[in-house]
């Protein structure tokens, strides 16, 4: 029996002495107590060894997938083929891998792993000429070498970029309120009536920085900044201001504050760009039905774009919602119906009692649209602009009619069209003798070949029979009312008897 063992230095085969004693005897590490035991137990067979890093990293991630590489092909090749022994492999998948390509006997079971746990602690005593620091520093080495590999060719990392630029984007977006919102409650000391002229912080701060004091507002040029009716409102509430005078000294603080809101600004604009190519080149679907910024804050809430394409329409649709479904959940109120799929502009042009139906809509093509981009290799948005245009169709078919299907589950019914025969069919006669019946002329049996004339004799007659019927009706009742009187006045004479 040989057992496969691989280290940072190579790949390494130990041959067990006595196999009896691995079949009979449980505490196996007993044997491996010390390196006398386990020198008695075991000896080294063959090992091959790394020529350089790059070697001992394509045989790492060979063996980290389970796959077998050429060098170890090549060594059991030429070890274990000839000797026909069984060969025992730590690794399941390595271990079919092995018997499938070199049709080898392996064995993979966890009691072998004892086997292993021994060889790992007395392996510098087993392999000669490496000591237990040069084995360390080799391992140190291999591993910084798989990492770095891992992390540069891993296909879930390509989006990280997505996550962290959209995060800051939102910082950004979080740090430029605060300042603008300071720089107005700053200047408004001085010119109070600007803020309710420019709302736009951008303009503001271009304002404040090429103007200074209000004083110079009259003389200074604002055309490259504002439009003419902006400028001409704002020169003439400076003439009439009710601000505070302020000190150079405070308008040379202030203009640093603007410097920092356009240089900020600036910034942003160039990040947003930066978010739109990677949107586009990653999940290009994703893109063409939600929008860059709806996109990338899905994919950043999940935390990777394969984990978006896992998720079901359902919870594709609750996405940033989830205190308020657990919450809904614990006090037993209506869940909700969106979460960050609000944002998105199909969403928004809904009326209020569609909007719900919609997100439902929106959420199944996302999910299918993430799933293209993660697991398809075409860079192309056709799908992802095919669905935004069949959700535009439907949302005006249910806006025209609320109570419309979106989805219809039935096809329309085929119109009918008439089979010409070319000959006749033989055997569509019958061959039962039919009983020939003559209607007698003078009777009329139905109301389109009766006359007028016969029409009004049948009502006559009917009248006739219901004023009949009446008479008997009303001559039974007076009858028995007339039996009934005399036994009425013997009732009453034997009661006066009696009294």
């Amino acid at each position: 029996m040989l057992v496969l063992f691989e280290t940072a230095a190579g790949h390494a085969l130990f041959k067990v002495k006595d196999e009896k004693k691995i079949e009979t005897n449980a505490d196996l590490h007993e044997y491996f107590s010390t390196p006398e035991k386990a020198n008695n137990f075991i000896k080294l067979h063959g090992f091959s060894k790394y020529e350089n890093t790059t070697d001992a990293l394509a045989g790492a991630t060979a063996l980290v997938e389970g796959k077998l590489s050429s060098n170890l092909k090549d060594f059991l090749e030429k070890e274990v083929s000839k000797s026909k022994e069984t060969l025992v492999v730590s690794d399941p998948k390595l271990g079919s891998a092995i018997s499938k390509k070199l049709g080898l006997q392996v064995m993979s079971e966890s009691s072998t792993q004892e086997i292993y746990r021994g060889i790992r602690s007395q392996l510098s005593n087993l392999l000669t000429g490496l000591t237990g620091s040069d084995l360390s520093a080799m391992q140190l080495g291999l591993s910084h070498s798989l990492s770095r590999y891992k992390i540069k060719f891993s296909p879930d990392k390509v989006d990280t970029m997505i996550v962290q630029a959209i995060a800051l984007l939102d910082d950004l977006d979080k740090d430029l309120n605060t300042y603008a919102m300071r720089l107005k409650e700053w200047y408004g000391w001085h010119f109070p009536e600007m803020a309710k002229i420019l709302v736009d912080n951008l303009g503001f701060a271009k304002v404040v920085r090429a103007v200074g004091m209000r004083t110079n507002m009259s003389s200074t040029d604002l055309s490259s900044i504002l439009p003419e009716e902006l400028e001409a409102e704002l020169k003439e509430a400076a003439e009439i201001s009710m601000g505070t005078e302020i000190s150079e000294e405070d308008i040379l603080n202030i203009n640093f504050l603007c410097d920092q809101i356009i240089s900020l600004f600036t910034f942003r604009s160039e990040l947003y760009e930066y978010l739109q190519n990677r949107m586009r080149t990653i999940a290009p679907n994703v893109t063409a039905l939600l929008g860059e910024l709806v996109g990338a804050r899905l994919i950043a809430h999940a935390g990777s774009l394969m984990t978006l394409a896992k998720y079901p329409a359902s919870t594709v649709q609750l996405l940033g919602a989830e205190k308020a479904l657990f919450r809904a959940m614990k006090t037993k109120h209506d869940t909700p119906k969106y979460g960050l799929l609000f944002h998105a502009t199909l969403v928004g042009q809904a009326p209020p009692k569609l909007k719900g139906k919609m997100a439902r809509m929106l959420a199944t093509k996302t999910s299918l649209s993430c799933r293209v981009d993660a697991l398809g290799d075409s860079g192309s948005s056709e799908l992802g602009a095919s669905y935004k245009a069949i959700l535009e169709e439907r949302l005006h078919i249910l806006e025209a009619n609320p109570n419309a299907r979106a989805f219809p589950t039935h096809k329309a019914p085929k119109k009918f069209e008439m089979v010409k025969v070319s000959t006749y069919n033989t055997a569509a006669d019958s061959t039962i003798p039919s009983k020939s019946f003559k209607r007698p002329i003078s009777d009329p049996s139905t109301p389109e070949e009766a006359s007028p004339s016969s029409k009004k004799a049948k009502k006559e007659k009917k009248e006739k029979g219901a004023k009949k019927e009446k008479k008997e009706k009303k001559i039974k009742k007076e009858k028995a009312e007339e039996n009934s009187a005399p036994q009425d006045g013997e009732k009453k004479k034997k009661k006066k008897s009696k009294d």
